[in-house]
């Protein structure tokens, strides 16, 4: 009986909570833009646009094109395609067409061959996209923040370091969330990014400006974040590839904001791309010294692979129902590989996954090892000044006057409410941890939802807020997570899954990855649909 009423408890808070904010919604806030109306992406003109950058950097290489010739390309399919979606929020055109003419001369008087220039520079000449909450030296470092408006980075992440020093030239830096907690990406310094499937809907977040320009074909290779579903949400909405990382492998210096109380536990870096050829390449190279404990050189037999289903969170009463054509899609992926690769893929379920948001948001706020809490999030919204007062924002949002976004408020508003961790959850975690590390071992992977519904409106994820429970949960526990792109629904919306493997075994989902690309069919150019 005490569980029952705490689910009740929870549902009954829900409700109150999504009224309040739908009521706040609709009475202040400003009316939404009807500029993008009927309109639509234009189609990739450029057949260098439709090269991954693992063929870019052979065509580089081998002369068959020029670095700037690219970069050119990029520059232009960005400025084509940028107006639509407000994903790039500051270029550095110039510096690339310099750096790209620096390229071209290098490989000239290369006398070694290519061997050696794939050896030393896999990605030499090749452009990339940056999120704008790496530290890219010379852009931008806000994180959406009016107050951090100035700030510059002075230095680089180091999986944006490690891109550049192996040839990659970043074109620019791409928007966020506010603070990247939100699963929108909108902020009152850079404003709104919208979808290139659909422009009145959203990329996700909080990679979602990434998201967006990729897909838009304004990049071919990303780097994002992921802390409860940042790269895979932006590639679920997108219809592109994103590979969240075991966490601890790969740096997560020189992000912001910086990592605090057990935080670095579940946040991973990791790439985003329009083909599934580039993960593993990119991901070789992004985590650098560590790459031997991916077994990335390793080569993955499928039909080896034991593989699960996992159709839905078993009912949660904070999530909502997973769509019809999502769960088709999702049983069409384990028809084809029962019958392509001659495997059983069997489904499972696990009842502690109906708790994945509160497990997620439990963990979130634990202390790290000394003792330490995480920072509060009314202090990072506040600085480099004093922490805001989450109410009295919530009151000059209402007329107007906020520099935060209402997502941001409501986040800090919950945050005041926080209790101490409910023995019940954090048991629910341990059991699923368990269960799934058995499951899992070194040879197999499951199948799970990325979300309950494809791309939603702008806004509507304020009234939906738990969704991303599907990925949170993942992080949590640890894993590695690969998402892959599954076509279109009859509303020309992308739709995907992600894959999920052991910790350390981030090998097994980048295969299948690529199992499913040739299968259904990867990436879709948004303006031809």
């Amino acid at each position: 009986m005490a569980l029952s009423r705490l689910e009740k408890a929870q549902v009954w808070l829900f409700k109150a909570v999504m009224g309040l904010l739908f009521m706040l919604f609709r009475l202040f806030s400003p009316k939404a833009s009807t500029s993008m109306s009927g309109k639509k992406l234009p189609p990739v003109s450029d057949p260098l646009l439709l090269a991954s950058a693992t063929q870019l950097a052979k065509k580089i290489r081998r002369k068959e094109v020029s670095s700037v010739e690219v970069v050119r390309a990029y520059i232009d399919r960005i400025q084509e395609v940028n107006p639509f979606l407000n994903a790039v929020i500051k270029d550095r055109f110039d510096a690339a067409l310099q750096e790209a003419s620096q390229v071209d001369k290098l490989i000239e008087e290369e006398t070694g061959g290519e061997e050696v220039l794939e050896d030393r520079l896999p990605l030499l000449g090749v452009p990339l996209s940056v999120k704008e909450s790496f530290a890219l030296q010379g852009m931008p470092f806000t994180t959406g923040l009016i107050s951090r408006r100035g700030v510059v980075a002075t230095v680089d992440a180091p999986p944006v370091a490690l891109l550049k020093r192996a040839g990659a030239i970043p074109m620019g830096v791409t928007n966020t969330p506010e603070l990247c907690m939100w699963c929108e990406t909108h902020n009152h310094l850079n404003g709104i990014t919208n979808n290139p499937y659909d422009l009145e809907r959203i990329p996700g977040g909080s990679s979602g400006g990434e998201g967006s320009i990729l897909a838009a074909a304004g990049a071919v290779m990303g780097v994002g974040s992921d802390i409860g579903g940042s790269i895979r949400m932006p590639c679920f909405f997108n219809g592109i590839f994103g590979h969240k990382t075991t966490p601890g492998v790969m740096s997560t210096e020189n992000q912001y904001p910086p990592c605090t109380g057990r935080h670095g536990e579940y946040l991973s870096s990791g790439p985003m791309c329009r083909y599934a050829e580039d993960l593993r390449p990119l991901l070789k190279i992004m985590v650098g010294p560590n790459a031997h404990m991916l077994s990335l050189n390793t080569k993955v037999d499928l039909k080896k692979l034991r593989f699960f289903t996992i159709p839905h969170d078993g009912g949660s009463m904070l999530t909502f129902p997973i769509s019809k054509d999502l769960l088709e899609i999702q049983r069409k992926v384990v028809q084809r590989l029962e019958a392509d690769l001659g495997v059983e893929v069997q489904e499972v379920s696990f009842p502690e996954l109906r708790y994945s948001f509160q497990i997620w948001n439990t963990y979130m706020g634990l202390p790290d090892d000394n003792g330490k809490p995480p920072q509060a999030f009314s202090e990072l919204m506040g600085e480099p000044g004093r922490p805001v007062w989450p109410v009295w924002e919530l009151l000059k949002w209402m007329i107007g006057k906020s520099e935060h976004t209402l997502a941001a408020i409501t986040l800090a508003l919950i945050e005041m409410t926080a209790s101490k961790p409910s023995p019940f959850i954090l048991e629910q975690k341990e059991k699923l941890q368990k269960q799934v590390d058995e499951l899992l071992g070194t040879d197999g992977v499951f199948l799970y939802p990325s979300h309950p519904r494809v791309a939603p409106k702008h806004h509507h994820p304020l009234f939906r807020p738990f969704d991303f429970a599907y990925t949170g949960i993942i992080n949590i526990l640890g894993l590695p997570a690969t998402q892959c792109p599954l076509g279109l629904n009859e509303e020309g919306l992308p739709m995907g899954l992600q894959v999920v493997a052991g910790k350390l075994q981030d090998h097994l989902t980048l295969e299948v990855a690529l199992f499913l690309e040739k299968t259904f069919g990867g990436w879709r150019d948004p303006g031809a649909k």
